[in-house]
């Protein structure tokens, strides 16, 4: 089996456990409410705030043997550069206070992912980031191109408060493809256990954050 398809066997539990919680399926399903779009924006802007910093950070401790990884790490880096602004801009679409999320705080549940991350970065294997890729924009590609469209439509809101989705939905498919190709040339099984490990602790944690979502009333008064 290719170290890929190893990858998302080892990680079906904790994927089919966030994808189970109901706020991902009333996003699934298009029910989510002003509220909850914008908090997730919130969560969303908390961590994607340190994509490139995080690549940077792991680019610098890669390995001379994985030379060819840190080179992809840079085109990451270039297509990643500046999209916490994409969503502070949705945000403002939203009728969101940009700014007071710029200057606030992330839920406990991401303040320990990013915190995980740099670590595990500086103190353990730097190769365990993608474990983060895996699920971040896995997680991405699903909300866009099942819920993005639908949600816009319910809530009435222009295109531009969907510049995160939207652009994620499109730019993710095509990085999923590069990191399928990238996990698949992983040959060292210390290598391959720190993404496998990463990724089930990111989709835990990113789990937790959707937990503290909040949900649409209409929804739960109908499944009450």
């Amino acid at each position: 089996m290719k170290f890929f398809d190893e990858l998302q066997a080892a990680t079906a539990h904790e994927r089919q456990t966030l994808f189970s919680l109901p706020v991902i399926q009333d996003a699934l399903a298009g029910q989510v409410s002003l509220d909850s779009y914008i908090a997730f924006l919130t969560q969303a802007y908390y961590h994607v705030r340190h994509t490139v910093p995080l690549m940077m950070a792991c680019g610098a401790r890669l390995p001379a043997r994985l030379e060819w990884l840190r080179q992809a790490v840079c085109e990451y880096i270039e297509e990643e550069y500046g999209h916490e602004q994409w969503i502070l801009n949705d945000i403002a679409a939203c009728g969101g206070d940009a700014e007071a999320v710029r200057n606030g705080q992330p839920s406990p549940a991401i303040e320990l992912m990013v915190s995980y991350l740099y670590d595990t970065i500086a103190r353990g294997n730097p190769v365990a980031l993608f474990g983060m890729v895996n699920v971040l924009e896995g997680t991405s590609i699903a909300l866009a191109s099942q819920a993005a469209g639908t949600i816009q439509s319910r809530l009435g809101l222009p295109k531009e408060a969907f510049s995160y989705l939207f652009s994620h939905g499109a730019l993710d498919i095509g990085h999923m493809e590069t990191y399928r190709g990238l996990m698949d040339r992983l040959d060292c099984a210390e290598d391959k256990a720190a993404v496998i490990h990463a990724s089930q602790m990111v989709y835990r944690l990113y789990t937790d954050m959707f937990r503290g979502l909040p949900r649409s009333n209409e929804v739960q008064h109908a499944a009450a």
